[in-house]
């Protein structure tokens, strides 16, 4: 009776266990078919993650940019002998002196026009203000010497000197190859700063 007994429960205890590994085995192969008709269904499509990398200009970094205001491109070192001749009755006067400046070529950023920096799809177009000359008083009168002088003469005369002196440099100076090289420097400058920024693409122009 015992052993009958105890037959029938491990004959219940297999049957158990097999039906347990049955259905372990369906849901495995469940699974796997499943997952293998997604694959074939989506073996035509493709999925693609990219980022966007276009960086838009923000008014606060226009202003922050413009209040850089002047910025020098070309500094030009120059040094100019002028004289003049005052005639008398019995003797003639002479001034010779001589005049160094650094003339000093860039843009002021203040001065731009609205809009000057603009986006145009995903390139930065940049229009700045044409080169000029930063700073008029570029005469160091501290190293105006006389290198002759003969007689006596009035401030008005030596005013007159000191201008004819200052014409010379703006035209030995502000010549349109020296503007051509500032403008070829602010190109240069200009793109680095926008690059740091994180631009990529940029064109540079110039108010005409």
């Amino acid at each position: 009776m015992m052993k009958r007994f105890l037959s029938n429960i491990f004959r219940q205890l297999a049957a158990n266990v097999q039906h347990t590994l049955l259905y372990i085995i369906g849901m495995v192969l469940l699974v796997v078919g499943i997952v293998w008709l997604l694959v074939w269904l989506n073996k035509d499509n493709s999925m693609e993650i990219s980022a966007d990398r276009k960086i838009d200009i923000t008014p606060a970094q226009i202003v922050a940019i413009q209040n850089i205001g002047q910025w020098e491109f070309l500094a030009i070192s120059d040094e100019e002998l002028v004289d003049t001749v005052s005639r008398g009755f019995f003797s003639d006067d002479e001034l010779i002196r001589i005049y160094y400046g650094t003339v000093r070529l860039g843009i002021d950023l203040h001065q731009a026009k609205p809009h000057w920096i603009r986006q145009q799809g995903d390139s930065l177009l940049v229009e700045l203000p044409p080169i000029t000359l930063l700073d008029r008083n570029f005469i160091d009168e501290t190293r105006t010497r006389s290198f002759f002088e003969t007689g006596k003469w009035s401030h008005e005369a030596r005013e007159q000197l000191y201008q004819r002196a200052y014409d010379k440099m703006i035209t030995r100076c502000m010549t349109k190859e020296n503007i051509q090289i500032a403008q070829a420097n602010a190109k240069v400058q200009f793109t680095q700063l926008l690059r740091s920024m994180g631009f990529e693409k940029i064109k540079i122009d110039f108010e005409l």
